[in-house]
């Protein structure tokens, strides 16, 4: 397994997760979205892989004004604008190759194991 858990250090979820696999003796790598984020790549296959783009923005995000844009924007400008603003996505993101779930998803990753 080759996890990544990209999150943020003040979500909860995020800390769940890394839980989740510490206590299993999983190996992951944490990528702190506040500091580095997503690449373009990566973003687009973890879309790809949850049913697109809208399942990955946080309806519960505090930056609404950059969440409503995105709503609003052109379709082809949406990845852009999600890159420039990652706070709008739904941590954690955990990757495990091409496969990836979104939130917290411990019965997911089970399955992984």
């Amino acid at each position: 397994m080759n996890i990544q858990i990209f999150g943020s250090k003040k979500c909860n979820d995020t800390k769940k997760a890394e839980r989740f696999f510490k206590e299993r003796g999983i190996k992951y790598q944490y990528i702190d979205m506040n500091e580095k984020g997503m690449s373009k790549g990566e973003f687009t296959a973890v879309a790809q892989a949850n049913g697109g783009i809208e399942n990955l923005l946080d309806q519960n995000c505090r930056d609404k004004d950059a969440l409503a844009l995105i709503k609003y924007i052109a379709s082809e400008d949406k990845v852009s604008k999600i890159l420039e603003n990652q706070q709008v996505i739904k941590t954690p993101v955990v990757r495990n190759g091409k496969q990836s779930t979104v939130g917290y998803q411990p019965d997911v990753w089970k399955k992984w194991e």
